[in-house]
């Protein structure tokens, strides 16, 4: 429970988290910025970590200039992260192959491995590009295609432009956008609009596989 609490706290004070961490590491924040994006997209069992909210945050505390942090580098940080993530998840599921459709592997959610290979089935090589921008999807999407027939030729080059789409749409957002006065005044219900805002996406392929299943039940 209070991993769970501080997990929530996480994702609506990334803002005060975050300068914290430029106060207490500098430069390495960028480390620090690096891993999280790395692991969020990167390994299947992590897609709690904040990803969105975090290129916003991030953005945003470096229009303020007060700290190590400088929008080019965040961008070229944060990308490298989002590639090199999606490789390492398509790669993974390329080795442990497609035994785990067919057994329940203890890590890994069935119900976010079904929805996001129905997600992949529907819209193809697209779903890497399209799924950087939907949380949990993104983290499973990379996983999915390795473990199908995706050649990894035409996986990287979805995966760099959607890497860099992503990144640069979110992060530039909270640089140009973040520190206006409204939404710095309410930074914790920005964030929470960027997370419901993000999932509305999956949720909606969701209600459709709900429709489409009794037909197909019943046919």
């Amino acid at each position: 429970m209070q991993f769970i609490t501080y997990i929530i706290d996480l994702f609506l004070h990334l803002d005060v988290h975050l300068s914290a961490l430029m106060v207490q590491f500098g430069y390495a924040t960028y480390v620090l910025i690096f891993f999280v994006l790395f692991m969020e997209t990167g390994f299947v069992i992590t897609p709690f970590l904040p990803g969105d909210s975090l290129l916003f945050a991030a953005g945003t505390l470096a229009a303020l200039g007060s700290g190590p942090l400088n929008v080019g580098t965040l961008f070229i940080v944060m990308a490298l992260a989002a590639i090199l993530g999606d490789t390492a998840n398509y790669w993974i599921g390329h080795a442990i192959g497609p035994r785990v459709f067919h057994e329940n592997v203890r890590f890994l959610k069935r119900e976010y491995l079904d929805r996001t290979h129905r997600f992949y089935e529907k819209h193809g090589g697209l779903t890497i590009f399209l799924a950087r921008f939907i949380p949990i999807i993104r983290t499973f999407a990379p996983f999915v295609a390795g473990v199908g027939s995706m050649t990894y030729g035409k996986f990287i080059g979805y995966n760099i432009l959607g890497g860099i789409t992503w990144t640069g749409l979110f992060l530039f957002a909270g640089y140009f956008f973040g520190n206006i006065s409204f939404i710095r005044h309410n930074f914790s219900l920005v964030i929470i609009a960027i997370v419901v805002i993000s999932t509305i996406p999956a949720f909606l392929e969701f209600l459709r596989a709900r429709r489409k299943k009794p037909s197909i039940e019943a046919g």
